[in-house]
């Protein structure tokens, strides 16, 4: 059915600006986008149902690029033990840290697993994502890791979002591989990825790269099967020192490079020639209480696309709410409103090679979008907390969650 979305603002954020147009209307066909403009521009004899959007403020559908949404447990006990000085070599010394949440995800249900993964979806939902990344990397084998994609791919199904799932293996060292990272990453090449990739679980690979978890050449070990595969790669990388992950990255024109406190000018150039995506999380930068900032500059003067994301996860980013980094990005990134928000859309989407079809409010593309009842753009970036008074369409049907 076609629907003519009418008496609204849109940001459309077409290449990465607000691209404002005033008085819009936006012509829906089933779930894609056939014509946005000025209201007084739509093409004659048009058939459609109108829909008012009561002067709505409409942008796309948010995309959360860099999620960890399914995972057994919790570890609040941790985050109220560091408050109380206890060092975090002392809590992984107690069996905590990601440890812990291997452990409780190993011995979770897949039904427990999508329970708890669907409500945390939801919370995304209600505030505007339409698209979501969800990393596995708590399993660290291939029952485990399995078992963390197969509920992607049912929240998929269960839930209006759009879920792109990343196999995350090389995320840790297992404990019966404990002192063999080389053996594990070769467990991940020969057996884990291609099983998995076989089952049609991964749309893409990502790894850790960092000194407390695998070095570029194991990296590049699995970023090398993925490429076998067909499977596109991403990199948590340059989060707590300087391994130019980034620049590994860039040399396998990886979806994106996240976090990236700690890299360099050359490491930006790199990801500009290759069209990496720059991904930055300022809910994990947050709750370490880092001070080390991401190149931001650097990012903008070599015209790297810069995204930023929940990193919702147990123990370094427990954040439920993208518009919250939407304001931590301009408060301790120093972004600008318009940037925060290409970052979570078209920035975000182009992270999960999805660009030329999410993103932005434009012809073709899919029907995602949300009307808010702002002001203007940038109160998505100013308030803090609360439920904005919004209408979500995904894939051209307005959804209740």
């Amino acid at each position: 059915m076609k629907r003519l979305w009418q008496h609204c603002h849109a940001a459309t954020m077409q290449g990465g600006a607000y691209s404002i147009i005033e008085d819009a209307a936006i012509l829906t066909d089933g779930g894609r986008i056939e014509w946005i403009g000025p209201r007084g521009s739509v093409p004659a004899h048009a058939a459609h149902e109108l829909v008012d959007l009561e002067g709505a403020w409409v942008t796309p559908g948010f995309v959360d690029c860099h999620t960890h949404l399914v995972f057994g447990g919790d570890r609040s006990g941790e985050f109220e033990q560091r408050l109380q000085g206890v060092s975090y070599a002392e809590i992984a010394a107690q069996g905590g840290g990601i440890a812990s949440t291997v452990r409780a995800t190993r011995e979770a249900s897949e039904d427990a697993l999508f329970e708890s993964a669907r409500l945390r979806a939801l919370s995304f939902l209600r505030e505007g994502v339409t698209t979501i990344e969800v990393k596995s990397g708590y399993g660290l084998d291939l029952v485990n890791e399995r078992k963390m994609l197969a509920v992607a791919r049912r929240l998929a199904k269960e839930l209006p979002l759009t879920v792109r799932a990343t196999c995350l293996a090389a995320h840790a060292l297992p404990p019966e591989y404990a002192n063999r990272a080389d053996d594990y990453i070769a467990y991940i090449c020969t057996d884990l990825l291609p099983a998995l990739a076989k089952e049609g679980l991964v749309d893409a690979v990502d790894a850790f790269c960092e000194h407390l978890a695998f070095s570029p050449a194991q990296v590049e070990r699995v970023f090398a099967t993925a490429r076998e595969l067909g499977l596109p790669v991403k990199l948590h990388a340059e989060q707590l020192s300087s391994l130019h992950g980034s620049s590994l990255a860039a040399r396998y024109g990886a979806l994106s490079a996240d976090h990236l406190e700690y890299m360099t000018d050359d490491d930006a150039i790199a990801m500009a020639q290759a069209g990496t995506v720059a991904v930055l999380l300022p809910g994990a930068f947050y709750m370490l209480r880092e001070t080390q900032l991401p190149p931001i500059d650097a990012l903008r003067r070599h015209g790297v696309p810069i995204a930023l994301a929940s990193d919702l996860n147990p123990g370094t980013s427990p954040a439920l709410s993208v518009r919250l980094m939407l304001n931590m990005g301009c408060t301790l990134f120093r972004m600008t409103p318009e940037e925060t928000l290409a970052g979570v859309t078209i920035h975000a989407a182009r992270a999960l090679g999805m660009h030329n079809t999410h993103g932005s409010l434009e012809a073709g593309k899919a029907a995602d979008f949300v009307a808010w009842r702002i002001g203007r753009p940038a109160e998505l970036a100013y308030w803090l907390g609360g439920d904005l008074r919004k209408r979500v369409v995904r894939g051209g049907q307005e959804i209740r969650a």
